[in-house]
């Protein structure tokens, strides 16, 4: 199990104590200088390529306007994160549209806020693009088509998004045909994707495509190297330095004599290990009928928690009982009137035996998703707090 040491040095980890006993649980904390470092080691390992922050992981205005200080750009994905970026002072240059799933509204509102970059994976929205952004730039996103990215990321993203490399060669030409400039392509092999050379197969499709536009007559000369650099949940992953590695190799051998302009977009790699999420237990008991020991806590599933849905994302949970005091396997759930509401049953944490109503859960690496999922009322809980420090 990881500790907080792992993720906070020792002066860091005490100002979070002790900003957690003076706020009421449920709450997200966000150590800002973690975010920082996270930028300048993805600045260090991918020297020659853009970093667009994917606002969705965690669109906290503080880390907006950390990020657009240091001259990141930013991924968005509905004019409500587009509204937020301008209000920040953040320059139009500096974001594009990146969801291909867009009404003909959003696309006009982000044209004359003066974006000029958008995604497509399909002729409706290449269309919608053409009538109400004319000649901005357009590059489509491909599908991976394998099995292999799937299984090495916890959130797998082929289903929804995207389309056939054969495909995006003919939204390519279309797109010119329509007054567009197609300018490359963009894949996402996978939220937290913790096998770097799923890239190396993405980039192996995407010069397929490359290769058949430029049979059609266009030249292209840019790749979004998407999303899906994992962060350090309970299982290890390899060092952003191994990513970096597969994918310039692979750029290398695919892309020899091209000058390409890069773009990646961090999103979950920059802001998950910054963030704590403070919890309080509310019950510990035994279920009549079975032996199992349940804990629920103060959020759930509905609270922030999305990601715990087929508990695919495992955080790292600490207590402020000592390390070798007995402990038990329990079943976690949240504090709703939703039977779904359950958070982890098949993966049983080992929690203090003595745990309960009113103890603190920390729940570490959760500055992703969390907050940034959280439904609005229902059940009348509020949506959860974040604090910075």
């Amino acid at each position: 199990m990881r500790a907080p040491q792992d993720y906070f040095a020792a002066d860091d980890w005490q100002q979070i104590l002790t900003l957690a006993d003076s706020q009421q649980p449920p709450f997200l904390l966000l150590k800002l200088d973690a975010v920082l470092a996270k930028y300048h080691a993805l600045q260090q390992a991918f020297p020659t390529t853009a970093l667009y922050y994917a606002l969705k992981a965690n669109p906290t205005l503080q880390i907006i306007d950390l990020l657009n200080q240091l001259g990141c750009g930013f991924e968005l994905a509905s004019v409500y994160e587009l509204r937020a970026c301008l209000q920040q002072g953040v320059p139009a240059q500096r974001l594009c549209f990146g969801n291909p799933i867009k009404k003909q509204a959003a696309i006009a509102e982000f044209y004359q806020a003066g974006v000029r970059l958008f995604v497509s994976d399909c002729v409706p929205d290449l269309h919608k693009i053409a009538q109400v952004a004319p000649k901005s730039a357009v590059y489509v996103r491909i599908s991976i088509e394998s099995s292999t990215a799937s299984a090495t990321a916890d959130w797998p993203l082929d289903r929804k998004f995207g389309c056939p490399p054969d495909e995006a060669a003919s939204l390519l030409v279309l797109a010119a045909q329509l007054g567009l400039n197609p300018i490359g392509v963009s894949f996402h092999v996978g939220s937290q994707q913790n096998h770097p050379k799923a890239w190396r197969l993405a980039l192996s499709q995407t010069k397929r495509v490359f290769e058949q536009t430029k049979a059609a007559g266009l030249t292209l000369n840019f790749i979004n190297l998407g999303g899906g650099l994992p962060s350090r949940y309970l299982r290890p992953i390899p060092d952003i330095t191994d990513f970096a590695r597969e994918i310039y190799g692979a750029l290398a051998e695919f892309f020899p004599e091209q000058a390409l302009n890069l773009m990646l977009e961090p999103g979950r790699y920059l802001v998950a290990e910054a963030g704590v999420v403070v919890t309080e237990v509310a019950l510990v008991t035994k279920k009549s009928g079975n032996h199992n020991r349940w804990v629920f806590t103060d959020i759930g599933v509905f609270g922030g928690m999305t990601e715990s849905l087929g508990e695919a994302t495992k955080y790292p949970i600490w207590t402020r009982y000592p390390a070798d005091v007995a402990s038990e396997d329990v079943v976690l759930a949240g504090p709703t009137c939703d039977s779904r509401d359950v958070l982890y049953e098949k993966y049983r944490y080992r929690l203090p035996v003595n745990l309960q109503a009113g103890d603190k859960l920390y729940l570490l690496s959760a500055g992703a998703y969390t907050a940034a999922c959280g439904c609005s009322g229902y059940n009348g809980f509020p949506p959860l707090a974040v604090y910075c420090l």
